[in-house]
């Protein structure tokens, strides 16, 4: 790979060659101010996003799966609007992506380049079609006061024209930084980006291109300097939004440990305990009337089970028939896209489980805590309502998963998730995934069973700051202190137990890495908090 490599071989069929659509189409969104108009006005720029392209180059090598990657011009750009960059993604999955296109609005915001930079050209050891192609990667070099957003590949070596793109006046663009790795080869490598700060106020505009590592960390993003939410979905549209990309959730056919909605916990004796008269537990009220409220967790305060045996039994599994998702919209990439934050309440979470090479077994209470809080995210484009991405919470973090690698539940546009047994940690595919290495770890299963909820069915919006008092807030959702006790199941002892039965210090010493990867939480160092808490609530998921 590199400046002088030479044909070796042909090239092999690659999942990019098919291109990723959802099961069904779009339906027509009800009819609202500025959300899924196919453009927005950033401040005297419009854009529109483009997912149809030409393939321009492919390298078959390199990168993810060693299966190369694919460099696309953006076609049917609407009349007026001009390319901002090229797109590039990875061969190992279907072509699912957009750029960004922009038009002048005030005849200043965008400029053609005054010349490009070669940052790297070099050929596949495969060809297509037997023809050797050279990928030539140009930077434009813009003129003064404006930057350039994104890059353009050739098969010449001849300099693009200079009217193939545009430079971006430099205050409608913003910080950018890497997102994922694209494609790598001998020092040199290409990568998505995103605005560094990213937030439900943060301005920066993702443009959907890519940059290289040379010369330069990161091309800038754009910026909305006309971020008044005029983009983002009314609360009809995110009902409509809701009902058609609603997740459908399974849980393990042993999982004893299901969720419930949150008046389902109150009402069946849950109790709100407070420092220095721990004797006297009040019980809580429908919607947590009576929860103290505030803006930060003063440690005075947490939620517990019943005491009484059978009645803290019943309540630990939970209720499925009585479970109620909580939505919260928050806009991201400075209003162009939204998010659906998905929040969803388990009484209690169960024990974990380790696999030690061919051998499984439960690690005693190690894990155990009440009031578990999980959520999945939804990003939806606000240029057409199409779901781009899907965010799955794990633990203490999580993952994100593109459309086109989302399971679909019936044909429909509904993604299908996998809550973990007992942890309920949340993962688009079943099977196991194992939080250690070489074959030791703790153990997240998950699989289909007739334990299963269409999260449609019952959803509640609780909070959309944008939408100015539209959405009424409950009272458990501003309760910001512990929704569990805080506990020491003397987790120490658990894991020496566990350790008597390994044979080797390797094993326990691999054991033992594992054990130190997890998160606090499961060891109880406090009690969980609620979702106004979580990093995410104001801030992006990763």
């Amino acid at each position: 790979m590199g400046n002088n490599s030479s044909a070796q071989s042909s090239t092999p069929s690659l999942p990019i060659d098919s291109t990723f659509n959802l099961p069904s189409p779009l339906p027509s969104w009800p009819s609202g101010e500025g959300f899924a108009k196919g453009r927005i006005d950033l401040g005297g720029l419009e854009v529109s996003q483009v997912d149809t392209f030409n393939k321009v180059w492919t390298v078959y090598e390199g990168g993810q799966d060693n299966l190369g990657a694919t460099f696309f011009e953006p076609s049917s750009v609407p009349e007026g609007f001009s390319i901002l960059g090229f797109y590039a993604q990875p061969n190992n999955r279907k072509l699912f992506g957009w750029t960004l296109v922009g038009k002048d609005l005030s005849g200043d915001s965008l400029r053609p380049p005054v010349d490009y930079l070669l940052l790297w050209k070099g050929k596949s050891t495969k060809v297509e079609n037997n023809k050797v192609e050279t990928g030539y990667f140009w930077q434009p070099v813009p003129p003064d006061g404006y930057n350039a957003v994104g890059l353009i590949v050739t098969t010449s070596d001849e300099k693009p024209p200079l009217d193939k793109i545009r430079c971006v006046r430099s205050d409608l663009t913003d910080q950018s930084e890497p997102d994922a790795l694209i494609w790598e080869t001998n020092g040199f490598s290409v990568s998505s980006s995103k605005p560094v700060n990213r937030g439900t106020q943060a301005s920066g505009v993702s443009v959907g291109t890519f940059f290289s590592n040379s010369p330069n960390p990161a091309l800038p993003c754009l910026k909305n300097n006309n971020f008044d939410f005029s983009c983002m979905p009314s609360k009809p549209q995110i009902d409509a939004l809701f009902q058609t990309y609603a997740p459908w959730i399974y849980f393990h056919k042993d999982e004893k440990y299901l969720p419930s909605s949150v008046n389902w916990f109150f009402s069946n004796g849950a109790l709100l305990y407070k420092k220095g008269d721990e004797s006297n537990p009040v019980p809580v009220e429908p919607n947590g009337l009576n929860l103290p409220q505030g803006e930060f967790n003063d440690g005075l305060y947490w939620l517990d089970l019943p005491v009484a045996s059978d009645a803290r039994k019943r309540v630990q599994g939970g209720d499925l028939q009585s479970m109620e998702v909580y939505l919260h919209i928050k806009p991201v990439f400075g209003g162009t896209f939204t998010d659906i934050a998905v929040w969803m309440f388990y009484p209690f979470n169960g024990p974990s489980r380790a696999k030690l090479k061919a051998a499984s077994i439960p690690l005693g209470r190690i894990g155990e805590h009440i009031g578990d809080w999980e959520h999945f995210t939804l990003r939806i484009s606000n240029f057409s309502g199409k779901l781009h991405r899907m965010y799955l919470s794990q633990h203490s973090g999580g993952s994100w998963a593109d459309a086109s690698e989302i399971e679909f539940q019936g044909g429909g546009n509904k993604p299908v998730a996998y809550a973990s047994l007992n942890g309920h940690a949340m993962y688009s595919k079943p099977g196991l995934v194992l939080q250690g290495k070489d074959n030791v770890g703790i153990r997240n299963d998950t699989g289909k069973s007739e334990k299963v909820i269409d999260t449609a069915v019952r959803f509640r919006v609780v909070a959309a700051e944008y939408m100015r008092g539209e959405v009424e807030e409950p009272a458990w959702l501003n309760y910001m202190r512990h929704w569990g006790p805080k506990i020491d199941y003397g987790h120490e002892n658990e894991i020496r137990g566990v350790e008597k039965i390994m044979v080797g210090e390797s094993l326990k010493t691999t054991f033992r890495s594992a054990i130190k990867g997890l998160p606090n939480e499961v060891f109880r160092e406090e009690g969980p908090t609620g979702p106004k808490l979580k990093r995410n609530w104001l801030g992006d998921e990763v």
